[in-house]
């Protein structure tokens, strides 16, 4: 696909086989990269019914290498550029909307520093639906030592949110912690949009991700439902 500053990106793209005219998804990796467990979720989407693509967004700095090596460079790095990671997004959803079995409406989704920059493009680009799963760092800053030193809280756009909003949060995490959850909340609804939050007990940040420790599977199964139910009426035509 073509991504920010029209350069070509690896993507992976999953469709539902019967062709009807169907909403997008564009998938936002978390930190640990463009791996297995992430291409799962996207296959996850078309089973569901929804076109769905993850752009790899460590593709420039390591362009065919494994996820674990091409996380670790990126970390070093302090993080994907928010502006480079709002083009690629934009290409996603261009590329997504030319697809023959496109209805034209997307939504974003992203997990862990995921969350944030899905939270981020909601707040820079014109989508029908935004899910942001424990991103980390909407709120709070990241301290110097941090893999991702190099961004900033998003928190100050929330009045540019430019569509409905899902947070899945744990009650056990500490990026976010639930104070943050709250603050964000609370500058959302400060802002009159429309959000909806929802975090769960026993869980903390990944509980979704399968192939971790932090899975927490009646979390999970919760988070899927909700976020099931979120995009049906966002995505429809």
């Amino acid at each position: 696909m073509r991504g920010a500053g029209d350069d070509d990106v690896e993507a992976y793209l999953a469709e539902p086989l019967d062709g009807l005219p169907v909403g997008g998804v564009v998938v936002i990796q978390h930190m640990p990269g463009y791996d297995e467990s992430t291409m799962e979720i996207v296959r996850r989407f078309a089973a569901h019914g929804y076109l769905a693509l993850c752009p790899n967004l460590y593709w420039r700095e390591a362009p065919g290498a494994n996820p674990e090596d091409a996380a670790a460079l990126a970390r070093a790095r302090g993080g994907v550029p928010d502006d480079r990671l709002v083009g690629d997004v934009d290409g996603a959803m261009r590329h997504l909307r030319s697809l023959p079995s496109s209805n034209g409406k997307v939504a974003v989704i992203g997990f862990c520093s995921g969350g944030r920059q899905a939270f981020l493009v909601a707040c820079s680009l014109d989508l029908d639906a935004a899910i942001d799963c424990y991103g980390a760092y909407v709120v709070a800053t990241p301290p110097e030592d941090s893999v991702l030193r190099g961004v900033r809280p998003a928190v100050d756009l929330a009045g540019k949110l430019s569509c409905p909003l899902l947070g899945l949060f744990g009650d056990d995490d500490r990026m976010p912690s639930p104070a943050e959850v709250a603050a964000l909340a609370e500058a959302l609804t400060a802002y009159g949009k429309t959000f909806e939050f929802h975090s769960f007990p026993d869980a903390g940040h990944a509980f979704l991700a399968t192939s971790r420790d932090a899975y927490r599977p009646a979390a999970a199964r919760a988070g899927w439902e909700r976020i099931w139910a979120f995009l049906r009426p966002h995505l429809a035509i």
